[in-house]
């Protein structure tokens, strides 16, 4: 038995004489197995175990920045007999690369114990982000009714069109289901959801300040529009990159 630990990033290959038999199970962060073809297995997290068989799996690589640890289980080793590669009954159905013939089975990989399946991550990550919502709604809504009564008119010149309380309400929940909805296919594709959720969403908030400079209105309703982009931002996008962090550890 041995630890294996791969720091963010790093990439270890798999040595079919050293490997034939070896059983491993994550102990920390996460490691992705990557597949004879190169290209990207399935991602496993902490508890979760995979059986090496043959050469079907060729390196693991840990997606994340942290360090992640691998125990590593050889059977064999020290009687020097070779065992059956039969997974145990505890592991779940092999899992298998289709490129690959029937007897270079790549891994068998299980759930954690205790760890939520990806409908359960999806529908809590969808909860999260319907209280969120509902959050970014009440306070944008608020504030651009307080700004309405310091006397900011929120009148855009190109129509003469005034901004009515409703509007700021429907435009905050169509976007905010929209960095849900972001979320969600980051957290099902991506190796690192809250990462890539936190830079998407900065993103994409600093791109909708633009509209507001260039609209030609008062430099009062100016202000005022660009502090009501940063509210509901400052609300979805902490409560989502949480959500995200501790449904996909």
């Amino acid at each position: 038995m041995r630890t294996l630990a791969l720091r963010g990033g790093a990439r270890v290959p798999v040595v079919a004489a050293e490997w034939t038999d070896a059983f491993g199970v994550v102990t920390r962060g996460r490691v992705q197995l990557e597949l004879r073809d190169g290209e990207p297995g399935p991602v496993l997290g902490r508890d979760a175990g995979f059986w090496l068989r043959g050469t079907g799996v060729r390196a693991l690589r840990n997606p994340d920045r942290r360090t992640a640890r691998v125990r590593i289980v050889t059977p064999g080793t020290r009687t020097g007999t070779r065992r059956s590669t039969t997974p145990p009954a505890s592991v779940a159905e092999p899992w298998r690369n289709d490129m690959n013939s029937m007897n270079d089975t790549g891994a068998v990989t299980g759930p954690a114990p205790g760890r939520t399946s990806r409908p359960h991550r999806l529908r809590g990550l969808a909860g999260t982000g319907v209280i969120a919502t509902l959050a970014a709604v009440v306070a944008t809504t608020l504030a651009a009714a307080s700004a309405k009564a310091v006397g900011v008119d929120f009148e855009i010149p190109d129509g003469g069109e005034t901004i009515p309380l409703s509007g700021f309400a429907v435009v905050t929940g169509f976007f905010s289901v929209v960095g849900v909805v972001i979320a969600a296919a980051l957290l099902r594709w991506s190796a690192r959801p809250a990462e890539r959720f936190g830079w998407t969403a900065a993103s994409l908030t600093a791109i909708s300040l633009v509209p507001p400079l260039i609209s030609g209105a008062d430099t009062a309703t100016i202000t005022a529009l660009l502090g009501l982009h940063l509210v509901p931002a400052a609300v979805m996008i902490p409560a989502l990159t949480r959500s995200l962090r501790t449904r996909s550890d």
